[in-house]
């Protein structure tokens, strides 16, 4: 605020610098969709570490093609994921219909009923116990509840009552603390007793009664944009950038439409790109090329916003006695995505040497250079075995990248870099909203924009020596006219000269003539 001088002295008064620091979003984060032993359903989770994902996944699990993308996500590099579980008529959560208590109770309630946190079979390994050693000896409401898994007791939720008024009500307390179980409802009405249980002898078990319904179809995975499931559960999610969809079991590949729908919504809502896999039918070279060329690069369309790899992996399955078995690439891929994000930049492709697929001991389908020289012109990217080198992803081009086309979307990195500024910018600038559409506004812009942009350039995310010649910021009467003021619009215009990756390298050598004495 101005200072009022009102008596004659020295006044300090501090002037804004206008300065607005835009910081550049996360450009790897990684959202998988797909079945999983145990977990909230239809509810995007955020993990760190695949340690993360066997605690409230299950970790492996013969069933779940997920569980495999994202172990190989984090052994390639990666750093943060969102998982999204579906379900497909799994079983409700199973109860434990225990711990009976006195008849003090509510209507219809005369026992407290736990179940588990998520459907699943995994519930039924679940047993609980309690035990009256609480702080208030006398209050009979108070009591103290265990919960094991297979016979090794997980959790301990101590002082809990059995009154709705109380600091440590059971429902609440384990809606907010437990992992493993909640308090049943019928109807609004929690099935707990108004006093607490009786002392069990022994922890009284599940009733077995869980199940994980059927193989997942595209009907769990397209889901509804209403009611944010399926692919649209990751509305609840605030940024991903890379999305992975794993075949719906090791024998039966995603539907076209849903891949479709798939890259639609990371096209047009969320600035995010797609990996794809290959279909399982696709064992030889040929196969590839045509499957490409008759489905349009699998999701019927070409693509500026979605990438294809081939062929699969052969790893050791841990579940099987380490046998050689087929794995899609996404979850590895995305995972060299992000080593290479956190090492070189968004801007540099991940591909190449440094693009190693890390335990992935060998390939379904060993390409030559020739037959990579087929496919790659096509816009299908490949992974190849090096001599000494070993799996490396060895192609960085879009669904959009075929040499026909000639789209400005080409590559990975051009693209992905576009949607990296894309979105730095829109979350960097909501502070311009209601701000006076005038000159002092466009200075502003001109000013923090330039300096994410410059901040880029000095990083080498743009061609040119200079940043004239690498990019440009521009919002002035030029842009922005009296007609969009009148409408409330400010226009600002960014421009970027992108890198592009050196796909050939072409050596010319040539052999010296001796030197001829006159």
């Amino acid at each position: 605020m101005p200072v009022t001088p009102t008596f004659p002295g020295v006044y300090i008064e501090e002037v804004p610098s206008g300065v607005r620091t835009i910081t550049g979003v996360a450009t790897s984060i990684t959202a998988f969709i797909g079945g999983a032993p145990r977990g909230p359903v239809n509810e995007p989770t955020t993990i760190n570490s695949f340690g993360d994902y066997e605690r409230n996944f299950g970790g492996l699990s013969p069933q779940s093609t997920m569980s495999y993308a994202v172990r190989d996500f984090y052994l390639n590099g990666g750093s943060q994921a969102i998982i999204v579980r579906l379900s497909n008529g799994a079983a409700a959560a199973i109860t434990l219909p225990a711990l009976s208590s006195p008849p003090l109770s509510p209507p219809g309630s005369s026992a407290l009923v736990l179940e588990a946190a998520s459907v699943g079979a995994w519930g039924n390994n679940l047993s609980a116990e309690v035990d009256h050693n609480t702080r208030i000896l006398t209050d009979a409401r108070l009591f103290n509840l265990t919960i094991r898994e297979n016979g090794v007791i997980i959790e301990r939720h101590l002082n809990v009552s059995t009154e709705a008024t109380a600091a440590r009500y059971l429902p609440r307390v384990l809606e907010q603390s437990s992992a493993l179980v909640r308090v049943r409802q019928s109807g609004n009405q929690f099935l707990i007793p108004s006093v607490r249980p009786n002392l069990t002898a022994s922890p009284l078990a599940a009733d077995g009664l869980g199940g994980d319904g059927s193989p997942l179809s595209g009907t769990q995975y397209l889901g509804s944009q209403n009611n944010k499931t399926g692919i649209f559960a990751l509305e609840k999610a605030d940024l991903f950038n890379l999305l992975c969809i794993p075949p719906y079991t090791f024998e039966t590949d995603v539907e076209q439409n849903v891949l479709a729908a798939a890259e639609s919504y990371c096209r047009e809502k969320r600035r995010a790109f797609l990996l794809l896999d290959p279909p399982g039918s696709w064992r030889t070279k040929d196969a590839a090329r045509n499957g490409f060329l008759a489905t349009t690069g699998v999701i019927g369309s070409t693509s500026k916003n979605a990438a294809l790899f081939f062929p699969r992996l052969r790893q050791q399955n841990p579940l099987h006695d380490n046998q050689l078995e087929e794995f899609v690439p996404c979850g590895a891929v995305a995972g060299v995505f992000a080593r290479t994000d956190a090492t070189r930049g968004v801007w540099k492709a991940p591909a190449g040497q440094e693009a190693n697929l890390v335990g992935v001991p060998a390939l379904s389908v060993s390409l030559t250079d020739e037959e990579n020289g087929e496919l790659n012109p096509l816009g299908l990217n490949c992974l190849r075995t090096f001599p000494v080198i070993g799996r490396v992803v060895w192609g960085a081009r879009t669904l959009d990248g075929a040499d026909r086309l000639a789209s400005e979307w080409k590559y990975i990195p051009v693209r992905r870099t576009a949607l990296f500024i894309e979105e730095s910018l829109y979350r960097g600038t909501q502070w311009v909203v209601f701000e006076p559409n005038d000159e002092p506004l466009w200075a502003q812009i001109r000013l923090n924009v330039g300096a994410f942009m410059q901040n880029l350039f000095r990083q080498g995310a743009f061609q040119g020596k200079t940043p004239r010649e690498a990019y440009f910021v521009k919002c002035d009467k030029e842009t922005t006219t009296q007609n969009d003021i009148n409408l409330g619009i400010v226009n600002i215009l960014v421009g970027f000269a992108p890198l592009k990756p050196a796909e050939f390298v072409i050596i010319k050598i040539q052999q010296m003539a001796g030197q001829i004495e006159v």
